[in-house]
């Protein structure tokens, strides 16, 4: 049975765009995770067809980096930019503040952050510094990038956020309002009454300035570097508009810094069809005007693990194909851990990509 699986999947219709090039770049084959339990199992990457490793920035080390280069596989790093859980550990003074004033609880696994925050600007800007003075890295990857909330779920988490006294004053001063003085609560309410339109652009405009920044520190350091987002790929009218107006995702706008998009296309997760991962990146470049082959580069990263429920080896080859198809140039799972536990699904992703 898993021969004739593997038979059909090559012979599908748009297999050919995996390995594929554009123009002089090849397209991207790559793994997210911690690509070591890859070496660990006494395999290499390029037997099974990869030439990008996207790994978390906890799990690279010289032994990885080393092993990847000697074998022709670009680097590229997670970076947890806005997850707040470790760092509000030790410094609640960063914790988001909801609408009646209080800390905004977790979202479900998930913990934020308040992105005005200066001492965990400078921290996460030093932990960037350190991983690219450290290794000559292909690209760096921005992940949990949004205003506290929890999209990888049908039912989607999506507190008002964040109402601190700093926010409040810098929002005041750069947007040029006038904010009564009050409780937090009366605050938040007439921003949300008053100033709502205002208020949803501010926001946008912090998470904007977070990746101007930190492309910036990256091209300065590494100056042939990539900077890619892991992000939520909801359209703008999904939850009443939630990716502008919670998130603070403004996509034209980042499209004027990122080099990459990779929208996180989890459809199980997500409560969707495999084909909506193929009609989200078609739909993301003809409104972006992405062309294939240009930056932003679209680099879509797809489900295999199997949450809530089980992904069969079939769905896993579909959606594998159908975030290939253009205007992509890559793909990758979430997450490798699935593939390494599943010989199945890592034989469909080693056919796919040693298949020229």
């Amino acid at each position: 049975m898993r021969f004739l699986i593997i038979f059909l999947i090559v012979c599908l219709p748009g297999f050919t765009l995996i390995g594929q090039h554009t123009g002089n770049v090849p397209f991207v084959k790559g793994v997210y995770g911690n690509p070591e339990s890859i070496l660990d199992k006494k395999m290499s990457f390029n037997s099974l067809g990869i030439n990008a490793i996207f790994v978390h920035s906890a799990s690279l080390n010289a032994d990885l980096y080393r092993k990847a280069k000697e074998q022709g596989v670009r680097v590229y790093v997670e970076f947890p930019t806005l997850n707040g859980k470790e760092y509000l550990k030790q410094h609640p003074e960063a914790w988001p503040i909801n609408e009646k004033g209080e800390r905004s609880p977790a979202a479900d696994w998930f913990m934020g952050i308040c992105l005005t925050d200066p001492g965990f600007r400078n921290y996460r800007i030093q932990q960037l510094k350190t991983i690219l003075q450290e290794f000559p890295v292909d690209g760096i990857w921005l992940d949990y990038l949004h205003w506290h909330a929890q999209f990888e779920t049908p039912n989607p988490i999506l507190p008002e956020t964040c109402f601190c006294q700093r926010c409040i004053h810098q929002f005041e001063n750069e947007m040029d309002v006038q904010v009564p003085e009050g409780e937090v609560s009366s605050q938040a309410q007439w921003i949300l009454v008053q100033s709502d339109s205002l208020w949803r652009l501010w926001r946008s405009r912090v998470l904007n300035g977070w990746v101007r920044d930190l492309n910036a520190i990256v091209k300065e350091i590494r100056p042939e570097a990539l900077l890619g987002i892991y992000y939520c790929p909801w359209y703008p009218t999904d939850f009443k508009g939630a990716q502008y107006r919670t998130l603070g995702l403004d996509l034209k706008e980042l499209a004027k810094t990122v080099d990459v998009f990779s929208p996180m296309l989890y459809h199980q997760m997500m409560d969707r069809p495999p084909s909506w991962v193929s009609e989200y990146t078609e739909w993301l470049g003809s409104k972006s005007g992405i062309r294939r082959g240009e930056k932003p580069f679209i680099w879509p990263i797809v489900q295999a693990e199997n949450k809530p429920g089980i992904i069969s080896t079939k769905e896993f080859s579909q959606v594998m194909m159908n975030g290939s198809r253009p205007p992509s140039t890559g793909i990758m799972m979430f997450s490798l851990h699935s593939l390494i536990s599943d010989p199945e699904k890592l034989n469909v992703m080693k056919t796919l990509y040693r298949k020229e």
